[in-house]
């Protein structure tokens, strides 16, 4: 068996590879011999080795394997270290086929319902890899030059590569591995730049040299973050594979999939490859995020974030273990340190990006369908939700308002009276928003269509590999696709909506089918031979082929061929539609996006997809909106009371409960379905949906600071328990509860024909939303009334939430009295902020158009500090304090000195009203 060694002192060892100093080492000959694919792992090794050796020597005697006798470096490998060595799907592995490839072959049992387990054909201990030949000093880490002198199985392996290591910050690292002697597409994302290498890194690096690994360790703890001598490299041109052992089993993101926020480890692949496809277990789905959150033994945090837009899939197993698969780009990994999962996701976003802050309306309740039929029908909805005084913010129509489903144009007989709708929208303070599809008919006389005409004559199409425009299917029939990847297509973009602007005044762009979707496979006319489109590799994705239902890949495009660019698509259009809306309005755009890529939380939000009216559809999108949080994406939501087949009453009741706790909260229904907007509902349903929308309306100051927070800092907004609990191992796995920020503990109903809830409490006091009667919690699951009108929310301890008395608007809900709810800690004490500005101007915190007030209570003094101030602030008022958890009855209350009238209920809270402070002023409010 071949040894794993450190880098040899033949090596040049700069002072740069100190690990004292500088956060990477190289460790000499003779010492660390053993492989350090074991690390971690020596007691189940000696245990493995034993029984296999044993097994081996019987067998050989007993007459053996069928097929030549195993050697025994593959017994070696126990089945949960078993890297996949042939991966490709519908291929029956044989040992031939196997060993072609110079690996370990060895029969294992499926899992159960025939999915894919234990891989037959693995790496051996010693299959060849890279070398890294040397290794060299620069002002921000350091260059390597890695060798492999075996050839791997495929085809224009590549023989020298260049690794680049830079410690950018104590807390990020970035590793990049590419071909030494030729330049290859890389992602077009602007990245920051480091200036100085970090200086006191919390990490610390190691290399093996023969075969080439990283190690990663956190230096508080010791832990192996990384160590990539596992499996063997390889970096062909049209395959990439690396893999790491992980620390802890806990790992969350990869996205877009449905599925439990806990991955499961046990031999799952996540692909990553834009597709049109109602959301379902196992499939690759509109959103590409090769990013990964991994919590470690003892509650610390990192991150990885793979820089790779082609075709990819991660490979999951027991070990616990990753393997990345891409099949093309480069090798571009940032890490980061955290060390807890809040400060992961901020330097996260350092790299990508942080969210635009988006208007205040869009955190208000949306409502659409596909169906409508007309902008009359849509108006009588509009109508009935004033009727019955229901919250609203924004209307939406689905592609029945255009003009035979062509973009940038409205059915003059069905929708005649759209602009007079939106025109009563805007007098009632509500919004428009409107679908954008990015195939444009392409059948249209010429002259009769000139969305078309122009991006023709500007060359602004999707082309085949011949150059001509590539013609698939999709709504309008035949259409040819906008090449957003050419900025001359932004321009062409935003004249077109300024053309349909001038018509229907829109508030908000709904881009949808960005994937891009095409209900042809490739084209008109399929996608040609070659390796663009069949590769030599082609990840686990729906369809089994790269253009199943979208294009070619072979495509080209302005930036690269499609087969680079695709999972960037809808990034692309949102920064193109983003933009426009700025230019058109002047004021903050609002941009929901279904395909999403790293970065787009700066040009859009995200709804999860053609989602089904069922139960399991409710529960899934819990762990969806959580996973793009950690996708830097925080304005999230599912169809609430699901898109496909009919809802009932009870499921969209308790759905519209969830629903309201969405950061992005829309109802969306398909068409030739039963009407599901709360105002078509028996009248204690209706009424419910009613009180849970006026909830959301009266948290709107608390939760629009919560997305100043994720515009300013990346902070998240709905947040799983274990962010805030990291060492609580009870809240690892938690997917069916959600908070707010730090401090609002939602806790929803998922099942049919219950009236009460389990839920976990983490370890502390809580206080009910509604009532401020607290519970005193050891960290336990608790049951919790819940009919039907009933939806359980609970306040943690030591905060303050800015809420308001809400109105049927946003825009009216801006105007109303605040009430600041303020939960008590155990020692007294608590602590809340206030962001406040217009709600939709560009870039106030910017421009210092805002105010923001800090909160604090201690010792029985409540304190309102005003850090900055603007015009708006004047307008609004304080109108009372609810203050939980105040032990003893105050026998007075003082404002500023003067003493005020107060209420008192036995379940400690006390109660002052009729404050009437001008939330531009500061003050002190002192009980006794």
């Amino acid at each position: 068996m071949k040894s794993y060694q450190k880098l040899t002192t033949a090596v040049p060892q700069p002072a740069a590879c100190r690990v004292e100093e500088e956060g990477a080492t190289t460790t000499p000959a003779g010492h660390g011999k053993l492989a350090p694919w074991w690390v971690g792992s020596g007691l189940l090794v000696a245990a493995v080795l034993l029984s296999t050796i044993t097994v081996w020597v019987l067998r050989q005697v007993s007459g053996g394997w069928p097929g030549p006798a195993l050697p025994p470096r593959c017994l070696l490998v126990p089945e949960s270290h078993r890297f996949d060595c042939y991966p490709e799907r519908r291929v029956v592995v044989t040992q031939e086929l196997c060993e072609s490839r110079g690996c370990c072959f060895i029969e294992s049992p499926p899992l159960e319902g025939g999915k894919r387990g234990v891989p037959w054909c693995f790496y051996p201990p010693d299959f060849p890899s890279y070398t890294l030949e040397s290794l060299n000093q620069t002002a921000l880490g350091m260059v390597g030059l890695l060798v492999r002198r075996e050839k791997a199985y495929y085809p224009r392996d590549i023989e020298m590569l260049r690794l680049d290591v830079e410690f950018e910050t104590d807390t990020r690292l970035h590793i990049k591995i590419t071909d030494a002697a030729n330049p290859r597409y890389e992602v077009p994302l602007e990245v920051p730049r480091a200036m100085k290498r970090a200086e006191n890194p919390i990490y610390s690096l190691d290399f093996s040299r023969d075969p080439f690994g990283v190690l990663l360790r956190r230096r508080a703890t010791g832990t192996v973050l990384m160590n990539t001598t596992v499996a063997p490299l390889i970096f062909a041109d049209q395959f990439l594979q690396i893999a790491t052992s992980l620390p802890s089993r806990f790992l969350y993101g990869l996205g877009e999939h449905r599925g439990t926020l806990l991955h499961s480890l046990d031999w799952s692949t996540l692909t990553l490859w834009a597709r049109d496809v109602p959301p379902t277990e196992s499939f690759n789905l509109y959103g590409a995020h090769p990013f990964y959150l991994l919590m470690e033994e003892g509650g610390d945090a990192h991150g990885v974030f793979l820089l790779n837009s082609n075709a990819m899939e991660v490979a999951l197993q027991p070990a616990p273990g990753l393997t990345w698969r891409t099949i093309g780009g480069v090798l571009d990994f940032y890490i980061f340190l955290g060390p807890d999962p809040n400060m992961v996701i901020q330097q996260y976003q350092q790299v990508i990006g942080f969210p635009a802050m988006p208007p205040l309306w869009a955190l208000g309740f949306h409502l659409c369908r596909w169906g409508y039929g007309s902008s009359n029908e849509t108006w009588q909805t509009v109508k009935a939700m004033r009727n019955y005084q229901i919250p609203q913010d924004a209307q939406w129509n689905d592609i029945d308002y255009m003009d035979g489903y062509r973009d940038f144009t409205f059915d003059p007989h069905k929708f005649a009276s759209l602009p007079s709708l939106v025109e009563d929208l805007h007098k009632h303070g509500q919004r428009y928003v409107m679908i954008l599809d990015p195939g444009i008919s392409s059948t249209n006389p010429h002259g009769s269509y000139w969305p078309f005409d122009e991006a023709l004559r500007r060359g602004l199409f999707l082309n085949t590999s011949q150059g001509q425009p590539l013609i698939g299917q999709v709504w309008p029939g035949f259409t040819a696709f906008a090449d957003f990847s050419n900025p001359d297509t932004h321009q062409w973009w935003l004249e077109n909506l300024q053309h349909f602007h001038a018509h229907v005044p829109f508030d908000g762009l709904w881009i949808d089918m960005n994937e891009p979707s095409n209900f042809m496979d490739g084209s008109e006319d399929g996608c040609p031979p070659g390796e663009l489109d069949s590769p030599p590799y082609t990840p686990a994705v729906l369809g089994d082929s790269l253009s199943a239902k979208t294009v070619c890949a072979s495509a080209k495009q302005k930036a690269s061929v499609h087969y680079n660019l695709h999972n960037l698509y809808g990034l692309m259009e949102a920064k193109a539609t983003a933009s426009a809306l700025i230019q058109i309005r002047g004021k903050r755009p609002f941009v929901i996006s279904r395909s999403t890529f790293p970065s787009q939380g700066r040009y859009s939000g995200h709804w999860l997809g053609d989602n089904w009216s069922q139960w399991k559809d409710m529960y899934y999108s819990i762990p969806g909106l959580l996973s793009f949080s950690l996708f830097g994406i925080p304005l999230v939501g599912a169809d609430i009371c699901g898109f496909s087949g009919s809802t009932s009453e009870e499921l969209c009741t308790r759905w519209m409960q969830l629903g309201a706790f969405y950061p992005f909260a829309r109802n969306h229904n398909t068409q030739n379905e039963k009407a599901q907007d709360p105002t078509v509902f028996s009248p204690a349903a209706r009424t419910a949906m009613k009180d849970v929308l006026l909830t959301r309306y009266s948290l709107l100051p608390f939760l629009y600071t919560l997305f100043h927070r994720a515009h300013l800092q990346g902070d998240t907004v709905a947040r799983p328990l274990f962010f805030e609990f990291p060492r609580d191992v009870a809240t690892l796995g938690l997917d069916r509860q959600f908070l707010w920020g730090r401090s609002l503990l939602v806790t929803p109903v998922l099942e049919p024909g219950v009236d009460s809830v389990t839920g976990y409490v983490p370890r502390g006091v809580w206080y009910d939303f509604y009532t401020g009667s607290s519970v005193n919690s050891s960290g336990e699951m608790l049951k919790m009334s819940a009919p039907l009108e009933h939806l359980n929310l609970h306040v943690r301890e030591g905060a303050i939430l800015p809420t308001q008395k809400p109105g049927t608007t946003s825009k009216a809900t801006q105007g109303n009295p605040l009430r600041l709810i303020v939960a008590l800690s155990s020692s007294a004490t608590a602590w809340g902020d206030l962001f406040w500005d217009d709600g939709e101007s560009l870039d106030t915190f910017e421009r210092g158009s805002y105010s923001y007030l800090v909160f604090n209570v201690t010792q029985n003094i409540f304190t309102s500090t005003v850090l900055h101030a603007s015009t708006e602030a004047t307008e609004v008022t304080i109108g009372t304090l609810s203050i939980f958890g105040v032990r003893e009855p105050p026998s007075k209350v003082l404002l500023n000195g003067q003493e005020k009238p107060f209420s008192y209920l036995d379940n400690q809270v006390l109660t002052v009203s009729d404050l009437g402070l001008s939330l531009s002023q500061g003050f002190s409010l002192r009980w006794l």
